[in-house]
């Protein structure tokens, strides 16, 4: 039998399926995947799966907001002159034109009025750092409540406090670069609480201003810390916290088909790099219209640093006011000690407690670990309700932050409502002890009450709106069981250790101190937690509810009125309306 060859494509004879001579983009990367490996690695990872959720967003606004910063500080280091040295002011500014004034000062001046687009730069850049700092804030605050800080992670949430501090700093340090009357403020301030150290905070002053303040070298070592040591520890910081995030994978919302092994959701190319690209130009995008349409640091109105001047009503930037706060609430304690004065009004609360706070926030890992005992890997993520006494520590330590924030403007306060500023500070010393206890009971009663509610919803359904009346006369709303997905998320979290094995854990009779408190700390964990339905009590709540799931299905779409549940009219006989 001959072959027809009459319809089977014919070559064209010039060009080989697989060309004999490659482009010059194909020779380097050869040449590159033969030296490095890259290609396997590249396929690997450019397929990883990441989930989706809107609070995974929190953290790459802070991502992006640091490479807006790194952007817009590239620009503004090319005309920004980082020394002390005077110079008479001959720019565009009037006000100034005749003045000695420091380099770094005027070359500040001649971004903002004669760089064309620095002064747009100037407010990007500062309005990016504002930016950068509050999403880490948020982002850490969504890392805590859910969870995500657990094993294997805690490494991970170390250096995300870490780039919390080292954010702060950078802040300082940039926000004090333009040597004018409110930076030089925050300087000398810097000044006085390094010389409250006891022992060595007078050798320190003069080793960070090289002599007496203001010396001559200030603004440029704190230029080379900006733009070169700090930036540089960040870089590598983020670098570390983006390869453990890829190398730990991505933590998920529990769901139907998410387990503690897998992760549902889409891969990096094309999905995930499309998402975060454009969520990038919002960032820029939200920045650049902040920088073009609001004012931030104007510093040819606060005019050239000055020692023997301080502006009214000066205030630090915004993450920089609970210690503001704390010092300005902080009641004058001194003492005389071998003939020198110990400033305990200024020490503790500008060096010891940020200390504290900042250590406290470290360790909250290591701190449940060790109270709870869990030494399993997570990486499904808990709801905040499902863990009362976590929520409500967090939450108390926000309520001590923000009542030392709003200490720092009790001057602003006591001028908008025309009240004494001595008894703000008297009200405020009360209540940053007493607010955060209040806050953690508060909290914990709140969470346990949404944990009945989660359990009295999965065993008796959700509220229909619709109100039926007994023969009895008695009023009652009628229930629908929910869907599965939504049941499945719910259930989806640990029973906690029953409180009787807490107590007889161990040798109580031998035990050490530290293994009596964390048994009493570990019991006051766990303490009215409400567990989740068995399963038992679930197959009786739905055996129970057949006729109910039976009539769901059978209004599923439509709107109902009532008559549907009476027990009186069968569905085929009543109307359904559409939902829509």
């Amino acid at each position: 039998m001959s072959t027809d060859t009459s319809k089977v494509a014919s070559s064209n004879g010039k060009t080989a399926a697989t060309p004999t001579k490659p482009s010059k983009a194909g020779v380097v990367a050869n040449w590159a995947d033969e030296r490095l490996g890259i290609a396997g690695m590249m396929k690997k990872n450019l397929r990883k799966v990441f989930p989706d959720h809107w609070s995974f967003m929190l953290g790459e606004i802070a991502l992006w907001s640091f490479v807006v910063l790194l952007i817009s500080g590239v620009f503004l280091t090319l005309w920004f002159k980082p020394t002390m040295a005077e110079i008479v002011y001959n720019g565009s500014y009037d006000q100034f034109r005749g003045m000695y004034v420091t380099e770094a000062f005027a070359s500040s001046l001649d971004i903002s009025f004669d760089i064309r687009g620095g002064l747009l730069m100037r407010q990007m850049h500062h309005w990016a750092a504002m930016l950068f700092i509050a999403s880490m804030m948020i982002h850490l605050l969504r890392v805590y409540f859910t969870g995500a800080f657990r094993k294997p992670r805690e490494l991970n949430w170390v250096i995300g406090c870490l780039l919390l501090i080292l954010g702060t700093l950078e802040g300082f340090t940039g926000y004090s670069l333009p040597d004018d009357l409110l930076s030089g403020t925050g300087v000398r301030a810097a000044d006085g609480f390094m010389k409250a150290i006891p022992v060595v905070g007078s050798y320190l002053s003069f080793l960070i201003f090289g002599g007496e303040f203001p010396g001559d070298d200030i603004i440029t070592r704190f230029y080379i810390a900006h733009v070169l040591l700090l930036p540089g520890l960040l870089l590598a910081l983020i670098a570390a916290h983006m390869l453990l995030l890829v190398y730990h994978k991505h933590t998920q919302w529990a769901g139907p088909g998410r387990t503690e092994g897998n992760v549902v959701g889409f891969p990096m190319l094309p999905v995930y790099a499309a998402k975060a690209g454009g969520f990038f130009f919002i960032v820029f995008g939200v920045s650049a219209l902040m920088g073009g349409l609001m004012t931030i640091n104007p510093v040819w109105k606060f005019g050239p640093y000055d020692p023997t001047k301080v502006t009214a009503g000066s205030q630090p930037d915004w993450y920089m006011g609970w210690p503001d706060g704390a010092l300005r609430i902080m009641p004058g304690w001194e003492s005389e000690f071998w003939g020198h004065t110990l400033s305990w009004n200024v020490f503790l609360p500008i060096i010891v407690l940020p200390g504290l706070m900042f250590t406290i926030l470290l360790l909250l890992p290591f701190l449940e670990a060790w109270i709870t005992g869990d030494k399993r890997e997570h990486h499904l993520l808990e709801r905040p309700r499902n863990a009362p006494t976590r929520t409500a520590l967090m939450v108390s330590l926000m309520t001590f932050y923000g009542l030392m924030w709003a200490a720092g403007g009790n001057d602003i306060i006591a001028i908008k409502l025309h009240l004494s500023i001595n008894q703000i500070t008297y009200a405020m010393r009360v209540l940053v002890f007493v607010g955060p206890a209040i806050a953690f009971f508060i909290t914990r009663r709140w969470c346990i009450s949404l944990q009945r509610h989660d359990n009295d919803v999965l065993l008796h359904g959700y509220e229909t709106g619709i109100i039926m009346r007994s023969p009895e006369g008695a009023y009652a709303e009628k229930h629908l069981p929910i869907g599965e997905d939504e049941a499945y998320a719910l259930t989806a979290r640990d029973r906690d250790p029953d409180l009787a094995s807490i107590e007889t854990e161990g040798d109580p009779s031998n035990d050490g101190r530290a293994a009596k408190l964390r048994r009493k700390l570990r019991a006051l964990w766990y303490a009215d937690n409400v567990q989740k339905p068995t399963v038992a009590e679930l197959e009786e709540a739905h055996h129970h509810d057949e006729p109910e799931h039976e009539l769901a299905g059978a209004l599923d779409g439509h709107s109902v009125d009532g008559h549907q549940f009476d027990g009186m009219h069968p569905v085929e006989d009543e109307p359904l309306r559409d939902k829509h």
